[in-house]
C-alpha cells in the first residue's frame, strides 16, 4: 500500500487565495478514483524556503493525502503537471511512500 501526499499552495503569488473549486474539484476527482482521500485544511501548514540563497519565501499549504494500492506513476506525474499548470506553480510536490496497514 502507498501514502500519497500533494502539498497544494493556498494563495497565488498576489496573495489571492485560489478558488474553492479547485480544492474541491480535486477532492472529488480523488475519492472517485481512490475511493476516499484525508484534507489537512484546518490550520494550513507554513513552508519555509531560500530562493536563490538570498530571499526567504514563505508559502501556506494544505495537504491531501490518499492511499492506494497501487502506485501509478505515470498518472501522478501527468497530475502534477497538471496541478502546476492550474496553481501557477514552478512545482507541486507530490510525495509518496509504502505503508503497512495493522
Amino acid at each position: 500500500m502507498h501514502t500519497i501526499q500533494i502539498l497544494l499552495p493556498i494563495f497565488n503569488e498576489n496573495g489571492e487565495a485560489f478558488p474553492k473549486e479547485y480544492y474541491i474539484n480535486l477532492r472529488n476527482e480523488f475519492t472517485e478514483k481512490y475511493g476516499g482521500i484525508t484534507a489537512y485544511t484546518r490550520s494550513p501548514a507554513s513552508g519555509f524556503w531560500k530562493e536563490n540563497g538570498e530571499k526567504t519565501v514563505k508559502d501556506d499549504i494544505i495537504i491531501y493525502e490518499i492511499m492506494a494500492d497501487i502506485l501509478d506513476k505515470n498518472w501522478w506525474q501527468d497530475c502534477r503537471k497538471r496541478l502546476e499548470h492550474s496553481f501557477h506553480q514552478d512545482e507541486i510536490i507530490i510525495r509518496t511512500w509504502d505503508i503497512t496497514l495493522l
